[in-house]
């Protein structure tokens, strides 16, 4: 029987340190997946999520209610925007090496070596195209179209209004296909138009 998230929160409240770490544990990867694709490196995305649930464990006692998921990718995109910024006064990794990080690629089927072949580009453009995006939007479109968040919880975990995630989604999406549309030959065939 799983433990509800309720009650893992009051027993970390309390300072149960061992519910805290089955938060952890359930939700790491949602932290971590949110992180990789702001950071753009799996180093940084580690970085950022054990700082993440540091930051989380300190403010666990303010947290009110509401969507715990929510909350927590919050202070995730927080901690993403918080180390990007950093990186900008002082970048120290090679941005060709973030852009070409083998780790974001698409996970393949039975496909035959030319379309897994493809499919490994389109990935990888799309992936250099994330990365070009402001953090801002970068973190939107990773929420809702990679993650599949609803508007209203990309705005909670985004700390800004749902027309403000809609305005950063739609910006995002036309300078994806902006850049898509320079590898058109990377697209399945309905989309080459």
């Amino acid at each position: 029987m799983q433990i509800e998230d309720t009650d893992l929160i009051a027993r970390s409240q309390s300072g149960d340190l061992d519910a805290f770490n089955d938060i952890v544990e359930r939700y790491q990867s949602h932290v971590y997946n949110l992180s990789a694709r702001i950071m753009g490196n799996m180093a940084s995305a580690e970085d950022a999520t054990q700082e993440t649930f540091i930051s989380a464990y300190r403010a666990i006692g303010r947290y009110r209610g509401g969507s715990f998921r929510g909350w927590l990718l919050r202070i995730a995109t927080n901690q993403c925007y918080d180390m990007l910024r950093a990186m900008k006064r002082r970048p120290a990794d090679s941005l060709d090496e973030s852009l070409l990080n083998p780790s974001f690629r698409v996970p393949s089927g039975g496909e035959s070596p030319e379309e897994r072949t493809l499919q490994g580009e389109l990935a990888e453009q799309i992936q250099k195209a994330i990365l070009t995006l402001p953090g801002d939007q970068r973190a939107v479109i990773v929420l809702i179209d990679v993650q599949g968040f609803s508007y209203e919880e990309a705005a909670q975990a985004a700390g800004a209004s749902i027309g403000t995630i809609k305005s950063r989604l739609s910006r995002a999406r036309a300078r994806l296909r902006e850049h898509l549309s320079q590898h058109m030959e990377l697209l399945p065939e309905e989309f080459r138009q």
